[in-house]
C-alpha cells in the first residue's frame, strides 16, 4: 500500500463506516457491530469507544481538512460532556446505556486518559477553550484521585474509592499497576503538552519516563512488562508484541514533543519485535505468555507494527506488514472496516465484532493518519 491507497482507504472505508454509526436519536454513536455487519442499537456504549472516535474524526479533520470530520467529532464530545462526564465526583463513567443513562459507573485511569487524548486532539481542531479545560480537569483528576507517591493506580468506584481492576487485566491476574495504563496516560499527556504546552504535564511526562525505564522495561527479556503489584513486581510472564512496538514509537513521539533525547529502551524493544513477533508474511502475532506463543492476528497490533517498525527504521517490513494489512486485514465486504482478529491461516474469528467498546478507529486510523501527514512510504 502507498500513500495514495492509504489515503483512497482511509476516506472511502474507514470514515464511512464510522460515520455510519452516528446516533441522532439518542447521542453518540452506536456500540456494537457484529461480525455479520449488523448493527446494534441498543448496545452499551462504552467510554473508551466514545473517546476513540471523538480523537479519530478530530484527526481526520486536522489530517484532511474535512469540515464534516469536524461536526462529527462535535457530535462525539458532547456526548462525551453530557452522558460519560461525571459532573458529581468527576472522571469518566465506563459505560452507558443506548440512551446516555449510566451503566457502570466505575472509573478507570486508562479511560480518563483516552478522554484526555480525544479532548485535546479535539481543542487542537476546534481551538474551543471549554474543550481545553475539560482535558485539564480529568487530567487533574488522575492526578490527584488516580495515583500514589509510586505512580498510577487503576480502578475506582464512582467516587474514587480502590476497587479491582477487572478491566485491564487478564491471563489470570488481577494487576495493582500495568504498563498499558501508564503507557496511555503517556501518550493523552503528550497530546495535551503538544496543543497547549502545559509545563505541568512536561513535569508528568517526565517522571513517566523514569517509570518506564526503571519499573516497566525488563532489560533482560528486552521488553515491558505488562502486570504488576504495588510494588511494580511482575505477575506474570508475558510479552504483549503489540504493545512493545506501539510503545517504542508513542515514547520516542512523547520525547521529541518534549524536546529531549530518546530513551534507548525503544529501540531495543522494537529489534526484539522485528526478531522475535513477525511471521513471514508480514504480519505480527499477538504475544506470548508463560513461553506459550498466541499467534492470532489482531487488528490493532498489525497497525501499530507499521508505525513502529517505521519509526525503529524497517521500512521494507513495515510495507510487508500493509501488505499483509491489505490482503487480509482489511474486510473487503461492503460497509465494512478491517476485521478484529484472525487466526494463523489468516481466516477470520467470526466470534469478535467489527466494532464494539475496543474495536474502534484509533489504532488504524491513526496509522493512515500518521503516514499521511509524515509521507513515510
Amino acid at each position: 500500500m502507498n500513500i495514495k491507497e492509504i489515503k483512497a482507504h482511509l476516506t472511502d472505508c474507514i470514515i464511512p463506516f464510522w460515520k455510519n454509526l452516528r446516533d441522532e436519536e439518542s447521542g453518540g454513536f452506536y456500540g456494537e457491530v457484529d461480525y455479520a455487519l449488523n448493527i446494534n442499537k441498543q448496545a452499551d456504549k462504552g467510554g473508551i469507544l466514545n473517546s476513540r472516535i471523538l480523537w479519530f474524526f478530530s484527526n481526520a479533520y486536522l489530517t484532511l481538512g474535512d469540515e464534516s470530520c469536524l461536526e462529527y467529532a462535535k457530535h462525539a464530545c458532547e456526548f462525551l460532556k453530557e452522558a460519560f462526564y461525571d459532573k458529581k465526583y468527576g472522571g469518566i463513567f465506563w459505560s452507558v446505556d443506548y440512551k446516555g443513562n449510566v451503566k457502570d459507573d466505575r472509573k478507570y485511569t486508562y479511560n480518563f486518559a483516552f478522554a484526555v487524548y480525544a479532548l485535546a486532539s479535539y481543542y487542537d481542531a476546534s481551538k474551543d477553550k471549554n474543550v481545553l479545560k475539560l482535558a485539564n480537569a480529568l487530567a487533574h483528576d488522575i492526578e490527584e484521585k488516580c495515583s500514589d507517591e509510586s505512580g498510577y493506580l487503576e480502578a475506582f468506584s464512582r467516587d474514587f474509592m480502590p476497587i479491582e481492576n477487572e478491566q485491564l487485566s487478564e491471563n489470570g491476574v488481577i494487576a495493582h499497576r500495568t504498563m498499558n495504563t501508564l503507557l496511555h496516560v503517556f501518550e493523552a499527556y503528550t497530546e495535551l503538552y503538544r496543543a497547549d504546552k502545559c509545563r505541568f504535564f512536561k513535569g508528568a511526562l517526565e517522571r513517566m519516563l523514569d517509570l518506564f525505564a526503571e519499573k516497566i522495561y525488563n532489560p533482560e527479556k528486552k521488553r515491558l512488562d505488562v502486570f504488576f503489584d504495588l510494588d511494580y513486581k511482575p505477575l506474570i510472564d508475558l510479552t504483549s508484541y503489540g504493545h512493545d512496538i506501539e510503545a517504542s514509537w508513542l515514547i520516542d513521539r512523547g520525547t521529541d514533543v518534549l524536546d529531549v533525547p530518546r530513551v534507548p529502551f525503544t529501540r531495543i524493544i522494537a529489534d526484539r519485535i522485528h526478531e522475535i513477533a513477525l511471521d513471514k508474511d508480514g504480519s505480527v502475532f499477538n504475544e506470548d505468555v508463560e513461553r506459550n506463543v498466541d499467534t492470532k492476528k489482531v487488528w490493532w497490533v498489525q497497525a501499530e507494527a507499521v508505525l513502529g517498525f517505521l519509526n525503529a527504521g524497517y521500512p521494507e517490513t513495515a510495507g510487508k506488514t500493509l501488505n499483509y494489512i491489505k490482503k487480509h486485514m482489511i474486510d473487503s465486504r461492503p460497509g465494512s472496516e478491517w476485521f478484529n482478529e484472525l487466526r494463523k491461516d489468516n481466516t477470520p474469528i467470526k466470534e469478535k465484532a467489527i466494532a464494539d467498546l475496543w474495536k474502534c478507529p484509533y489504532h488504524n486510523g491513526r496509522m493512515c493518519f500518521e503516514i499521511i501527514k509524515k509521507g513515510m512510504i
